[in-house]
């Protein structure tokens, strides 16, 4: 039997906490195989991006198309992709090649605060990307960005900004509600999901709040756990079964965070053990 494999196209990070570090670790501890296209290359630790270095948008669309040309992807995922240049790149060989359900992490502002993308690039993300992606994973500031509309306070604001980004394209939404857990004493993440039917289903997704500084790579930790579950049904031919993933992906990042201060990776920020889940320490 051929391994299941997902794609990630980020951009690096050198201390291994985000980034397609991150994406290839959460896909080995899938038993997933990992394939990576980067889009960037950064300089950062613990404590915050110094600098961004593009990879220039037609070598984005040269990785894609190589790879593409010999390895059948089951499911992808995007993560940083930094200029509308590349966006469309990447869109333009997605709607042409096949890589199975595909996740979209709309990265835009790094953990530390940093801006990681420009107005230019979200619009091309909001009106080029979004169409095609079978699930987006917004935060709470990237939701608001997407939608021009102020951050969400309550459970109900991150139901209705879910909501309201199906109308933008994609198949499914998961806003995650991390940016609350500590006014709302958990975290709440809320999957909106368009059915065959037409419909718009709502699903609540809750988990014990983590009281930790070590979250350094948690959206492309929890978007590269969601494709990894994803390539089950790319591999089949069939329509992942989101709800069902989004709870999969979460017990990965809960672990992810349990286990994080266990680390002790850099004085900053520090990353989520990535791993944790894989050896059963949930």
């Amino acid at each position: 039997m051929s391994a299941r494999v997902a794609l990630t196209i980020a951009g690096s990070d050198p201390s291994g906490g985000a980034g397609i570090q991150a994406d290839l670790a959460t896909f080995a501890g899938r038993t997933t195989y990992g394939t990576a296209v980067l889009t960037a290359l950064t300089a950062q630790n613990t404590h915050g991006v110094t600098g961004v270095h593009p990879v220039p948008a037609a070598f984005v669309s040269q990785q894609l198309e190589t790879l593409l040309d010999d390895v059948t992807v089951h499911a992808a995922k995007t993560g940083m992709l930094g200029s509308a240049a590349v966006v469309h790149a990447v869109v333009d060989v997605l709607t042409r090649r096949s890589v199975g359900p595909l996740v979209v992490d709309p990265v835009m502002v790094a953990t530390s605060g940093d801006q990681l993308i420009d107005d230019d690039a979200v619009d091309a993300v909001r009106t080029a990307l979004l169409p095609i992606a079978d699930l987006v994973t917004p935060n709470v500031p990237e939701a608001a960005r997407l939608l021009h509309v102020e951050p969400a306070r309550t459970v109900a604001d991150l139901r209705e900004q879910a909501v309201a980004l199906l109308a933008l394209g994609p198949g499914a939404v998961l806003v995650k509600g991390g940016h609350l857990a500590h006014e709302l004493g958990e975290s709440v993440d809320v999957l909106a999901v368009r059915e065959p039917d037409g419909s718009t289903s709502v699903h609540l997704s809750r988990r014990p709040l983590v009281d930790t500084a070590n979250t350094h790579g948690t959206g492309c930790t929890l978007s590269a756990a969601l494709a990894a579950e994803a390539t089950t049904a790319g591999s089949a031919g069939t329509s992942p079964d989101w709800p069902s993933a989004v709870e999969a992906a979460r017990d990965v990042l809960q672990a992810a965070l349990l286990h994080a201060d266990r680390l002790g990776v850099g004085s900053g920020n520090g990353p989520v053990s990535h791993g944790a889940y894989s050896q059963g320490e949930l």
